[in-house]
C-alpha cells in the first residue's frame, strides 16, 4: 500500500533543517565572538579560520546527530521533559564530536570555544523547537479568552495541577481556569502553573461572581463525603455546573485529567462517607467455595458478583432469567477475571425443576437470593406476578439451598418489607418470614439483609430525574414532604456480604443509613448541580403519591428491636414469632390463588402479614 506524504510535516522538519544549519554557524561563530569580548575584529585570524573551514563537517555532524536523537520527529507542539534531555544529549554529543574531529584535522581553538559553543546550540535549539508551543500557547489563550468556558478549580493540591496542565495544554477545550480555591492558608496567594489561589470556601461565591463563573471543578479526590457535601452546599446557590474527580485512586494510577471529571451526583450530597468494611476478611469464608448469585444481572446481582470474582471463588454461578443482562455481566467478568471459574445460567426461580437441576449439577456452598420484582407501581398492578415471584421463587430456591446442602443463604430483602402499604414490600416480609421457617429446620444458615433506597439502581429515581433535567423538565416528584434512606450500590452489597460473615442463621440485618432525605431537595439539588435554576430554567410538578407508595420509610418493626454487631452501623432485628402450621396454609391457598390469576389476593396478603395495610385508591 502506497504510504501518504504529510506535505506539512514534510515543510516542519525542512525548516528546522535550515534553521538549524544557520543556527550551528551562528553558534560558532558567536562562540569566538563572545570570548573575544564581543569584538569580531580582535578575533584570532588562526582560530577563526580553524572554526570556518571546519564548519561544514560541524553542520553535518550536527544534523546526523540531531536526526539519530529525533529531533526531528518529536511532536513539538507537546514538547516536555523528555525532548528537553534529548535536545541537551544531542547538542553534547554533537559538540565531542566536533571537538574530536578537530583535534584529529589539526583546527585548534580556544579553550573557552567548546563550552561556548554547546551553550549557544543547546540555547539556539531550545528557542526553535519551544517557541512554537509558547506562540501556539498564547493563540489558544488568546483564542479561549474570546469564546471559552470560565472554570473554577476547588483544591489546591496534586488533582488540581494535573488537572490545569491537562485543560492548559489541550487544543480540543475552550476552557479557561480563572482561579483556584483553597482552605489551606499557606496556599492562599500562591499560584499553580500562573492560576492564583485567592482564598478559601467562603471566596467562592465572590469570585463566581467576579470572574463569571460556568464551571466549578471540585479536585479533592482524598477528602470526605461530609467536606465534599459542605461545599457543594455553597456551590448549589451559584448558577455553576459542578463537576468532581470520583476518588483518590485516580492519584494513585497517574490517572488525573479532564477525563477523569464527572459530573457532581446526589450521592455526593448525602454528607457521609460510604460505608467501608474488610472485605479481605470478610470474603475469607467466599474463597475456594461455590458460590450462586440469583438475579446476578440485576443492580445488586452485579456488584456481587463482581465483589465476590475479586475474592477467588472456586466457582461462581450467576443466574439470571433476562439474557442480555446476564451477558453484559459474564462479558464484564470475563474481562476482568479470566481465570474465574463461572458458570451463567438463564433460569426462572419460578420453575422448581430447573433450579433443583441447577443445585444438585453444581452444589453451591453460598446463595445469595437477589432475583425478585421489585417496581413498587407496576406490582401493584400485577400482585400475582409479584408473588409468584419474590415469595415462591424465594421459596423454591431455598427449598432447593437446604436439599442439597448449602452453608449459607442470604435473602436480599428491603425496607418496604416494614410495615407495607405495597405488594413489592409485603411480598418481601413474606419472603423474610420463609426464611426464618428454613432457618429453624435446616442446616443452612438462613438470613436476611434489609436495606433502604440505592441510589442509581434499576428504577432508581436519580436517573429519571437526569433524563428529566436533560430533556428540559419538568422533575416529576410524588409529594413535597416524601422521604426515603438512600445508600449507594458499593454500601449495599458490603452489607450484604458482611451479612454472610455474621450470619448465624435466622437474622434479619439492618443498616444505620444516617438521616432520610427528601426527594424534593434532591430534586432541585440535581436541578441546580446541573446549571439550572429551579421553577425558572426547570420546573417541577408534583404528580401525587403513587400506587402502593407511602411518604416514608422504615428500616425496622417496633417490635423487632436492635442488636449490635462488630459493625457499628450494622444492627440485627429480632424476629417475630409466628404460628408456622398456619403461616404455611396461608400460603398453600396464596399459591393456589396466584395460580388461578386471583385478582383481588390483597386480603390473603394482609393474613399473612398483619401490618400490611393496602394504599386505597
Amino acid at each position: 500500500m502506497k504510504k501518504t506524504i504529510n506535505i506539512a510535516l514534510l515543510y516542519r522538519r525542512i525548516f528546522l533543517v535550515i534553521y538549524d544549519t544557520i543556527a550551528v554557524a551562528a553558534a560558532a561563530i558567536i562562540a569566538l565572538v563572545i570570548r573575544y569580548e564581543f569584538v569580531y575584529a580582535n578575533i584570532e585570524k588562526k582560530f577563526l579560520e580553524s572554526v570556518c573551514s571546519f564548519l561544514p563537517f560541524t553542520i553535518i555532524i550536527t544534523l546526523l546527530t540531531f536526526a539519530l536523537f529525533r529531533l526531528y520527529n518529536s511532536l513539538w507542539a507537546f514538547a516536555g521533559v523528555n525532548e528537553m534531555q534529548n535536545i541537551v544529549a544531542a547538542c553534547g554529543i554533537a559538540v565531542v564530536c566536533n571537538g574530536v574531529g578537530m583535534v584529529l584535522f589539526q583546527k585548534p581553538v580556544t579553550r573557552s570555544y567548546p563550552f561556548m559553543f554547546v551553550c549557544l546550540l543547546i540555547a539556539f535549539t531550545f528557542a526553535s523547537r519551544f517557541s512554537y508551543r509558547f506562540f501556539r500557547g498564547l493563540k489558544r489563550k488568546s483564542m479561549k479568552q474570546k469564546a471559552g468556558t470560565n472554570v473554577m478549580i476547588i483544591g489546591a493540591g496534586e488533582a488540581a495541577n494535573l488537572i490545569i496542565r491537562d485543560i492548559v495544554g489541550s487544543r480540543y477545550t475552550h476552557m479557561q481556569i480563572k482561579c483556584i480555591i483553597d482552605d489551606d492558608p499557606n496556599k492562599q496567594g500562591r499560584y499553580i502553573q500562573g492560576i492564583k489561589v485567592v482564598g478559601g470556601r467562603e471566596k467562592i461565591k465572590q469570585f463566581v461572581d467576579a470572574f463569571a463563573i460556568d464551571e466549578i471543578f471540585i479536585a479533592m479526590p482524598s477528602v470526605s463525603k461530609a467536606v465534599i457535601s459542605e461545599i457543594i452546599e455553597i456551590c448549589k446557590d451559584t448558577t455553576c455546573k459542578l463537576r468532581t474527580l470520583p476518588g483518590v485512586y485516580q492519584l494513585v494510577n497517574g490517572e488525573v485529567n479532564v477525563s477523569q471529571l464527572k459530573d457532581v451526583d446526589v450521592e455526593d450530597l448525602l454528607g457521609r462517607d460510604p460505608i467501608t468494611v474488610d472485605l479481605e476478611s470478610i470474603l475469607g469464608y467466599v474463597q475456594e467455595r461455590c458460590v450462586l448469585v440469583t438475579g446476578g444481572g440485576g443492580s445488586i446481582g452485579s456488584e456481587l458478583c463482581r465483589q465476590i470474582a475479586a475474592h477467588k471463588p472456586s466457582r461462581l454461578i450467576i443466574v439470571d432469567i433476562y439474557e442480555n443482562n446476564a451477558y453484559d455481566i459474564q462479558q464484564e467478568l470475563k474481562h476482568n477475571f479470566p481465570k474465574l471459574n463461572m458458570v451463567v445460567l438463564i433460569a426462572s426461580v419460578r420453575n422448581t425443576r430447573r433450579m433443583n437441576w441447577i443445585f444438585e449439577e453444581y452444589r453451591p456452598d453460598i446463595v445469595y437470593h437477589a432475583a425478585a420484582h421489585k417496581h413498587v407501581p407496576l406490582m401493584e398492578d400485577s400482585p400475582n406476578e409479584a408473588i409468584k415471584n419474590n415469595v415462591f421463587g424465594t421459596w423454591k430456591t431455598a427449598q432447593a439451598a437446604a436439599f442439597y446442602g448449602a452453608k449459607k443463604f442470604v435473602l436480599i430483602s428491603t425496607d418496604k418489607a416494614v410495615n407495607p402499604t405495597n405488594i413489592m414490600g409485603a411480598s418481601k416480609r413474606i419472603c423474610e418470614m420463609i426464611i426464618q421457617i428454613f432457618n429453624k429446620h435446616y442446616d443452612t444458615e438462613f438470613v436476611a439483609v434489609r436495606f433502604g433506597n440505592v441510589l442509581g439502581s434499576n428504577g432508581s429515581v436519580i436517573p429519571l430525574f437526569k433524563r428529566q433535567i436533560e430533556a428540559g423538565g419538568p422533575v416529576t416528584v410524588t409529594h413535597p414532604d416524601i422521604i426515603r434512606y438512600f445508600m449507594t450500590i458499593p454500601e449495599a452489597v458490603s452489607l450484604v456480604l458482611q451479612a454472610g460473615a455474621y450470619a448465624k442463621g435466622g437474622e434479619i440485618f439492618v443498616l444505620d443509613m444516617g438521616e432520610p432525605v427528601r426527594i424534593l431537595d434532591l430534586a432541585k439539588n440535581l436541578i441546580r448541580l446541573s446549571g439550572y435554576k429551579v421553577d425558572e430554567d426547570i420546573k417541577i410538578e408534583f404528580t401525587g403519591l403513587r400506587p402502593g407508595e407511602k411518604l416514608y420509610e422504615e428500616l425496622l418493626m417496633e417490635e423487632e428491636g436492635l442488636q449490635e454487631t462488630e459493625n457499628k452501623l450494622i444492627h440485627i432485628g429480632r424476629p417475630i414469632e409466628f404460628d408456622e402450621a398456619e403461616f404455611f396454609q396461608q400460603l398453600n391457598n396464596l399459591n393456589q390463588a396466584t395460580k388461578e390469576e386471583c385478582m383481588d389476593i390483597k386480603g390473603m396478603i394482609k393474613e399473612i402479614v398483619p401490618t400490611y395495610t393496602p394504599n386505597e385508591e
